[in-house]
């Protein structure tokens, strides 16, 4: 007759022998019978174990293996330095604490601020999609047996039955008493953590729950400086005969302190620049728009001379802003001539690339605006062919590829070459094969903005 098996529980194998690191239990007590020279009549020795002081030091031993467990998990979580990454972990480390192989988090913050976020375990894309279909009530319960739940939802059923899950564990996501949204497991077979466990997973969610609420935080604060930045800009650039525009505009995780700016001039002309604040966060942003309004105004009343535009600025930053420094580039474009004249100041030369040429504007050094009591620098002024782009960019975009100025500025040379001669005819695919070439997917090594302005005269 087989020896009866021990019930099921997830995360838990009956078969697992005994830790190496929990003290053994005593073996019981037994009366020693006589020793083979004991003289007749003396008493027999009794050995009789310390079973109390062997169930605390195995209790002990548990406490001080699940603490370290948590402490291992938790610092891996505190090392999340994004909210997709620590959900992650969160799943993960969740799994393995409920003895589960799959599962999802439904990121829902209760003060209706975002941002909302389904993220899997196990699961590809299309389980989500099927997931998305079943009532988020019924989805984020947990239950033993999900198959023979009498009031089970239809489609979660149907569901179920079609991913292959049983039962699930769920548990809320909540920090300082706030809900963030839900975590469930999903098992293949009707199983469930035991007591233990379930206290651990749901301590860990505790501590975990806290730093997700901080990069929730920082989310908050990212998407409001990017907003910010995106109403200081050019919400359209504007159509000019002889010319055609495209713009791309990465901001860095700190908030957007790059600027750009293409504005119509009397005579048929076309103001163009780019330039970037020191510093990052609200204040730089900030700044950023005030100085690219003064430029704008600088460049109605005397765009024809940029270096009378930037003069004007310095003096501007100068007065009103002495604690800090920007770059910038303004080009005076006169589209019926291709006609460019442009001063920069600290800032990287433009590149003009065509069929026939791809190279950088000669334009003299120069200090960056705020750095020196008077600022000075030639203009420079050039002819281009029809059929040429002229590419302005700030210089986040030579930083993210974390490679020498050199290397960079050579990098980028290339990639305008390199561009497809189908392409050449929109300046957007000359901008998208620039930056796909010169950066990495992941947007490059760093935290600055990218600017690239693209200008393609017809």
């Amino acid at each position: 007759m087989n020896a009866p098996h021990p019930p099921k529980v997830a995360g838990i194998d009956p078969t697992v022998p005994t830790p190496a690191h929990t003290v053994a239990p005593a073996p019981p007590a037994t009366e020693a019978g006589p020793a083979p020279d004991a003289p007749a009549g003396d008493p027999l020795p009794v050995t009789v174990p310390d079973a109390p002081g062997s169930l605390l030091q195995d209790r002990l031993a548990g406490w001080v293996s699940d603490l370290t467990t948590l402490h291992e998990l938790t610092e891996r979580m505190c090392a999340t330095s994004d909210l997709h990454t620590a959900l992650e972990e969160l799943l993960r480390a969740g799994a393995a604490l409920v003895g589960a192989r799959r599962g999802l988090v439904v990121l829902e913050p209760g003060d209706g601020l975002g941002p909302r976020a389904t993220l899997g375990l196990g699961l590809g894309r299309a389980d989500l999609g099927h997931l998305e279909t079943v009532p988020r009530e019924a989805l984020l319960t947990g239950s033993a047996d999900l198959l023979a739940e009498p009031g089970l939802d239809p489609r979660h059923r149907e569901v179920a039955t079609r991913l292959g899950y049983a039962a699930g564990h769920a548990l809320p996501l909540t920090a300082d008493g706030t809900r963030l949204g839900t975590a469930v497991w999903l098992y293949d077979e009707p199983a469930a953590p035991d007591e233990h466990h379930r206290q651990l997973a749901a301590r860990y969610l505790g501590q975990a729950a806290g730093h997700i609420a901080l990069l929730l935080e920082v989310e908050h604060t990212r998407a409001g400086a990017a907003a910010l930045t995106e109403e200081l800009l050019p919400s359209r650039l504007p159509r000019i005969p002889g010319v055609q525009l495209a713009v791309r505009h990465r901001t860095g995780p700190r908030g957007g302190s790059d600027f750009y700016d293409a504005l119509p001039l009397p005579d048929a002309a076309l103001g163009l620049s780019v330039g970037s604040v020191t510093g990052g966060g609200p204040g730089a942003v900030g700044a950023m728009g005030r100085l690219r309004a003064s430029l704008r105004a600088y460049a109605v009343m005397e765009g024809e001379d940029p270096v009378a535009v930037l003069s004007d600025l310095e003096l501007l930053l100068r007065l009103t802003e002495p604690a800090r420094s920007a770059t910038a580039l303004f080009a005076y474009c006169e589209p019926a001539a291709r006609r460019i004249t442009l001063a920069g100041a600290g800032h990287s030369p433009p590149l003009l690339t065509g069929e026939r040429r791809t190279e950088f504007v000669e334009t003299s050094l120069s200090a960056p605006l705020g750095m020196l009591a008077c600022w000075e620098a030639p203009g420079v002024e050039f002819r281009v062919e029809p059929g040429e782009t002229l590419l302005l960019y700030t210089d986040g975009l030579l930083h993210r590829t974390g490679e020498t100025t050199d290397r960079a500025f050579a990098r980028l040379r290339a990639a305008a070459a390199g561009v497809p001669r189908a392409l050449r005819g929109d300046p957007g695919a000359v901008a998208d094969h620039v930056l796909r070439t010169l950066l990495p997917e992941d947007g490059g090594a760093g935290e600055d903005d990218v600017v690239l302005l693209a200008v393609r005269f017809d």
